[in-house]
């Protein structure tokens, strides 16, 4: 069900539809407000401008998380890799332990 949230961004109040819950939206509105502003407080440029501006920076943002996110799901995938490799092996240790286990046996009946 989709809700209705007016958030205010720069002294205007925008009505957003939105499937996200009401405090999620007034937390991105409150985060383009605060990067507007920081635009407009730091730069001699029009609402026009900072709005460009701003969502040039937020996509930068989000560019630089995505590929961060990106790097840490391949480390991720690497170190399951790795678990992957040394589960096998310790495996394959474990087997062998048995069989030499089998062969002490073996040897210690034969001797008996």
């Amino acid at each position: 069900m989709a809700n209705r949230v007016v958030v205010n961004i720069c002294g205007e109040e925008l009505t957003f539809i939105a499937e996200e819950p009401s405090s999620y939206m007034q937390r991105v509105g409150a985060y383009v407000n605060d990067k507007m502003a920081e635009i407009l407080d730091s730069s001699k440029v029009g609402r026009t401008d900072a709005a460009v501006l701003t969502a040039v920076n937020i996509t930068d943002e989000l560019f630089k998380a995505q590929a961060e996110a990106d790097q840490l799901r391949g480390q991720i995938k690497g170190y399951l890799d790795e678990a992957g490799r040394a589960q096998s092996e310790a495996s394959e240790l474990k087997r062998e332990v048995f069989r030499l286990q089998q062969k002490l046996d073996a040897l210690s009946k034969n001797r008996g």
